[in-house]
């Protein structure tokens, strides 16, 4: 089965909301074997809505619509699919109980405009809303599926999890989709690619694999396709067991682990704590580790370093070495480590130096020189890194890579 996603509002078109709904539904559809074909961003205009209708439906046998059910003027879809059904708005019962519920729930008063919204085009089976006064709408038409449902997104996502999903599976015949994503640091697209090539190369004709990357990280999606789903999810670990032999070094979690949260489970697991002294990065490894929750238990705090004054004063750092070698230096790098260590009293330290960009970079340290270390009571590592001219992304990949190299410390620890 194919389906199409229709976005509905004129505010994601001009940039003032993000369209997070149409890539979520594309994944739910996607886990019980429906294909997206296409993505369509359209505004609150009448002609619009039945110009997508007309083309998905060429191309599609279930359309999903978000958008534009609201009570206001602007909200024009549900009149839209009326005429586009030849049908006519009918009150519906339900719907309205679903809505004076919520609004006695409240405390709020209903007008007549909270009305409106249980009135739904007789030829549509109502689905409850029990976030919002906007109930979706389900069309079986010529063959065709169309789904229609409020944009606002906790609204929307228990629509389709607790209705739209159950009544799509108990309708269709399909395969089953299994996915799972190896999530990997330290190396790039290309080079990740050639040394599991053979690995690649062996897969079962029902895996395909997938490479997702974005700055700091390459994820490797593997998706089966079969009827059992357990005999799917034991096949893929089978596989990613043997990738893990050829890249141990690289993989640090599944699907939706993030780096901050796998580190903070092995220091918490390890009963061990970590300071940073940042100074390229400018607190952002600190944000990271301090956005999980409970963080505090082994994350006492940062000293951000930009100058080189702080470096002297509150780290430590060596004023010859400073002159002698500059501040993007193992030397350097090596004693921020070091001295927020014996700071704070942690069992291991990351620090940051380097030359972020767009401006400051040199012939002998052009931007994107970084050096990396981290330390533990029994050593210290540094490393240099090239990362491009991108601030932004020198920033994010240079966490990414602390990160990391922290988490094998305390692994081969």
């Amino acid at each position: 089965m194919k389906a199409e996603i229709i976005s509905i509002g004129d505010e994601i078109l001009i940039g003032q909301v993000m369209n997070t709904n149409a890539g979520w539904l594309a994944e739910q559809v996607n886990l019980i074997g429906i294909s997206v074909v296409r993505i369509t961003t359209i505004g609150d205009n009448k002609e619009e809505i039945i110009g997508s209708l007309d083309d998905a439906g060429k191309r599609a046998d279930l359309i999903l619509i978000t958008g534009g059910l609201g009570p206001t003027r602007d909200d024009i879809t549900k009149q839209t699919l009326c005429e586009y059904f030849d049908s006519e708005l009918k009150f519906n019962k339900q719907a309205f109980r679903d809505i004076e519920k919520l609004f006695e729930g409240r405390g709020w008063q209903m007008n007549e405009k909270n009305k409106k919204q249980a009135e739904l085009p007789a030829n549509a089976v109502p689905l409850t809303n029990k976030n919002g006064t906007a109930p979706g709408m389900w069309f079986d038409q010529d063959g065709k599926i169309i789904v229609s449902m409020p944009g606002v997104p906790f609204e929307m996502k228990p629509m389709i999890t607790n209705q739209v999903i159950p009544k799509l599976s108990e309708k269709l015949q399909t395969d089953t989709l299994y996915h799972k994503t190896v999530l990997t640091q330290g190396m790039g697209e290309s080079w990740i690619s050639d040394k599991i090539e053979d690995w690649e190369d062996k897969l079962p004709q029902n895996i395909k694999l997938a490479y997702l990357p974005q700055p700091g990280m390459v994820r490797l999606r593997l998706s089966a396709t079969g009827q059992n789903k357990k005999e799917l999810e034991k096949q893929v670990n089978e596989e990613i067991e043997k990738l893990k032999n050829i890249i141990p070094d690289l993989i640090f979690g599944y699907n939706n682990d993030s780096l901050e949260e796998v580190v903070g489970k092995h220091l918490r697991n390890n009963q061990a704590t970590v300071a940073t002294a940042e100074s390229c990065t400018g607190g952002y490894i600190a944000h990271l580790i301090t956005s999980i929750s409970g963080s505090s238990d082994y994350y006492p705090g940062s000293v951000v370093s930009y100058s080189n004054e702080i470096k002297i004063k509150e780290l430590g750092v060596s004023e010859d070495d400073l002159e002698k070698h500059g501040a993007v230096s193992e030397a350097v790098v090596r004693q921020m480590a070091e001295g927020v260590m014996k700071k704070f009293g942690t069992d291991y330290a990351i620090s940051t130096s380097g030359i972020a960009g767009p401006t400051g970079g040199t012939d002998e340290k052009p931007v994107g020189t970084t050096w990396i270390a981290v330390c533990s009571k029994e050593k210290t590592i540094a490393k240099k890194f090239s990362f491009g001219n991108n601030r932004g992304r020198n920033i994010r990949v240079t966490a990414l890579q602390a990160m990391n190299m922290l988490r094998k410390m305390i692994i081969k620890n």
